[in-house]
């Protein structure tokens, strides 16, 4: 029989941090707990008769991770059990607590869906931004992520989900749901989202992505109309859009227009490594900061954990 070493347990030489490991620390200094639970609280089952609940600060963050990480319900039951480091994180010991398992983690889920707390997380997210200044609302980028969701009728109703509709991108077609956002276009930080079936159009929500405050606003060719061109008549205080130029029917882009539209800017809103609507010179740590608010979101809403994103927005 092997013998256990101390090292095994952590009680060995210093080790490289993972990044997982940096990640949560990140996001553990930078996510207010505090606040989301007040915001929780007067919802979440109280001690009394029958089995203690956890606490509701492990469950938040375990509800976290389930999206951060994109772990089903079992999963993220058996990623407990297995890796200290999101035990550490979620603030539980085995010995004392044990795990919730997944009928739990689905149960929070559903309670956080039932009491409508997800939009309520992500108001006070956005909040907060605005508060320490990270949302400058001069300029806002808009774009769509299609999510995906089982295609199968192999469950007790027999059918699929009525708010799942199917929808085509280039050759291939999506089953699903689709988020649009609208983050700041400096700091990358989301301050919109609207949850549609996939059919929709990007453009048809684009309205409710804009905060009222941009002077500027971004987008890919599924926002271009000759009402947002350049050159279209607009009264004074109305939104200037950038977005891609667009060939006309039987004409051909000049070389200006291939220039502006093909600059090589870094870009938040390409699909699947491709590229976007150009932004601005200062826009290199963009993709970044938004890969994160856009994590922080699919936290906060009530995304199906089973769904994937199909074209991300990092």
């Amino acid at each position: 029989m092997r013998q256990g070493r101390l090292s095994e347990l952590g009680c060995g030489r210093a080790r490289k941090q993972t990044r997982r490991e940096v990640f949560l620390a990140e996001m553990d200094a930078v996510v207010p707990w505090e606040r989301f639970e007040q915001l929780i609280l007067p919802s979440y089952p109280v001690a009394g008769r029958g089995r203690r609940p956890y606490p509701l600060r492990a469950m938040l963050k375990i509800h976290f991770m389930q999206q951060w990480f994109g772990l089903s319900d079992p999963a993220m039951e058996e990623a407990l059990w297995e890796t200290p480091l999101l035990r550490r994180f979620a603030g539980l010991d085995v010995d004392f607590e044990g795990v919730p398992d997944e009928t739990t983690i689905l149960k929070f889920r559903h309670l956080l869906e039932k009491h409508a707390l997800g939009k309520a997380l992500f108001d006070e997210m956005t909040a907060l931004l605005a508060e320490r200044g990270l949302l400058l609302r001069q300029g806002t980028i808009v774009d769509a992520t299609l999510i995906a969701a089982p295609p199968s009728t192999k469950n007790r109703t027999k059918s699929r989900d009525p708010e799942m509709k199917q929808t085509r991108k280039g050759n291939q077609w999506y089953f699903g749901m689709k988020a649009h956002i609208g983050a700041d276009a400096v700091s990358g930080c989301v301050h919109s989202a609207e949850m549609t079936s996939a059919n929709v159009h990007d453009s048809v929500v684009t309205a409710t992505l804009l905060h009222g405050e941009e002077e500027i606003a971004f987008g890919d060719s599924a926002y271009a109309s000759k009402e947002r061109s350049l050159d279209a008549d607009r009264d004074e205080g109305d939104v200037v859009w950038a977005t891609p130029f667009k060939r006309a029917k039987g004409n051909e882009l000049t070389e200006e227009q291939r220039r502006m539209g093909l600059s090589g800017f870094p870009c938040v809103a390409g699909h699947n490594g491709q590229q976007g609507v150009p932004l601005c010179h200062d826009a290199k740590n963009l993709p970044y900061r938004m890969s994160f608010s856009i994590s922080f979101w699919r936290a906060a809403l009530p995304v199906p954990p089973s769904s994937r994103a199909v074209c991300s927005i990092r």
